[in-house]
């Protein structure tokens, strides 16, 4: 998608709020209506614009309710600074793509400290060749973390809402946190955060103890 029409798309609050919950977990319309505070008419015309620029998509369930979620994964790079200003997007590097091929990403970017043009040229093709392969490790990154994400998923959660398990976990893998801390984390209302920790204690995936909600202690050793 042409970076600066994505740029416009994402402008609207109320259009990045849609893509934070659908990030979580596919919604319908009224979902969306009430978790914006703004009408369905004004959802189904943002859900609209974003559906023609490709970021999400809908189906029907068996209750004829139409659900929307992210189609896909982008990446909006922007870049200011006193030469210039510049942004562009890309979705993730293919999964098959060698990431060894990139030969600066050992950061190993020496170059001669001289006030000679030629030397200053050089500099700058380095420099240059760095960004676009960091841009490129960025994005080969996103697709694996996406994958990694949503192989947790599947292994701890079930269902459309089953992102969100993941969400959790990452947010309490680093150190115990309660369950209003891990909700405003994964941006989830308390009681679904509440009712997603228990779940995954009784798989025995975290635990409850004095510190607040943790892994258990055999998964953190593992």
């Amino acid at each position: 998608m042409d970076s600066a029409a994505l740029l416009d798309l994402l402008g609207n609050e109320n259009r990045r709020r849609i893509l934070r919950l659908l990030a979580r977990k596919p919604c319908y319309v009224t979902e969306i209506s009430e978790y914006l505070g703004v009408s369905p008419k004004a959802v189904i015309e943002h859900l609209r614009k974003l559906e023609e620029a490709g970021l999400i998509e809908s189906r029907v369930d068996d209750q004829r309710r139409k659900y929307f979620h992210i189609a896909r994964n982008v990446r909006l790079e922007v870049n200011v600074s006193p030469y210039g200003f510049a942004s562009k997007s890309a979705y993730p590097a293919n999964s098959s793509f060698d990431i060894t091929t990139c030969r600066h990403l050992t950061l190993d970017v020496a170059w001669d400290n001289t006030d000679e043009l030629d030397g200053l040229l050089a500099a700058l093709e380095d420099l240059e060749q760095l960004e676009n392969e960091l841009s490129l490790a960025q994005r080969w990154v996103q697709g694996r973390l996406c994958d990694v994400l949503d192989q947790i998923s599947e292994s701890v959660g079930t269902g459309p809402e089953s992102r969100i398990y993941a969400d959790v976990l990452a947010s309490v893998r680093t150190e115990p946190k309660s369950v209003d801390e891990l909700s405003r984390d994964v941006e989830a209302p308390r009681e679904v955060v509440a009712d997603i920790l228990e779940s995954m204690a009784d798989e025995g995936v975290v635990q409850r103890t004095e510190r607040g909600w943790e892994l258990t202690t055999s998964r953190e050793q593992g």
